[in-house]
Order: C-alpha cells, then structure tokens, then sequence
C-alpha cells in the first residue's frame, strides 16, 4: 500500500525518521516535500499530499507541521479525504476504526520520534471496523457532497 508523506519545515525532521520506518513496516513511501528545513507554507504540501489521497483510492496519508492542526484542516478542505490530527495511539486507532481516516497528520513540536512511530504504527495497522460506523461516515461524505453541489452550480 502507499502512503504519501509531506511536511512543512518545522516537521522535516520528523517526516525524514518516519520514512524508513514506514517503509519497514512494509509500507510503500512516497515523499511529497518539503526536501530541506527551508521555510515553506504547510498548506502547499498538506494539499498535495490530500489531492493524491483522494485521487489514489486505498492509499494513506500522513502530513508532518509543527502541531498538526493546520494541516488537518486543509487536507479535511480535499473531496473524499478525512485527515485527523492524532496525539497518542487511542486517537490514532479510533480514527482508523470508527471514521476511515485516510490522511494522519502529526505535530513535531508535541510528538517526539518514539510516541510518532508508536502513532504511525497504530494507525497503519489498524482497520476500519465497519458496521454501526459506516452510517456514521457515510453521513459525513453526504455533507461533503452537500457542498460540492452547492460550490459547482
């Protein structure tokens, strides 16, 4: 399976960790920026990395910035995507199991590189359960859906 990765400057370091690992779990790793801790803009790579997500059905994602949050809120911008910022491996499980996220993002100044792998793996590994939680997501695409009808007449 691939998983595409990004970060901003603030989260280079921790997405250059978490490549080898993520590939050591057996995972395909496709990195989409930032290549240096030059200052860039997180919502340009958070972007890229949620258009492929939702471009390449069954593929991952994970978005690396200094908390997480930023990155989350564009990548939820994306038709199709559902990102999470997760902070400890509860959140990284629930949020594969109860609502199919498809795009992690993590923030390197409050996750240090043992508790993020300890997050990555969690949420690689873990499956969407389905049943009772399928309504659930089902009604947040139809929201999505909502809106795109309303933004494209």
């Amino acid at each position: 399976m691939k998983v595409y990765i990004g970060s901003d400057h603030g989260g280079f370091e921790l997405k250059e960790h978490l490549k080898s690992f993520i590939e050591k779990l057996g995972f395909q790793v496709i990195d989409f920026g930032t290549y240096s801790q030059e200052a860039v803009d997180y919502p340009d790579i958070a972007f890229l990395v949620a258009e492929k997500v939702s471009q390449d059905k069954g593929s991952l994602g994970i978005m690396i910035d200094g908390a997480g949050m930023g990155s989350a809120i564009c990548a939820n911008k994306v038709p199709g995507v559902r990102a999470a910022a997760c902070y400890d491996t509860y959140g990284a499980n629930n949020s594969r199991q109860h609502n199919d996220v498809n795009l992690l993002t993590l923030g390197s100044m409050i996750t240090g590189k043992g508790l993020a792998e300890q997050i990555v793996k969690t949420w690689l590994q873990t499956s969407f359960e389905g049943g009772r939680h399928c309504r659930r997501v089902e009604k947040i695409m139809a929201i999505e859906k909502r809106f795109l009808k309303e933004t494209n007449l």
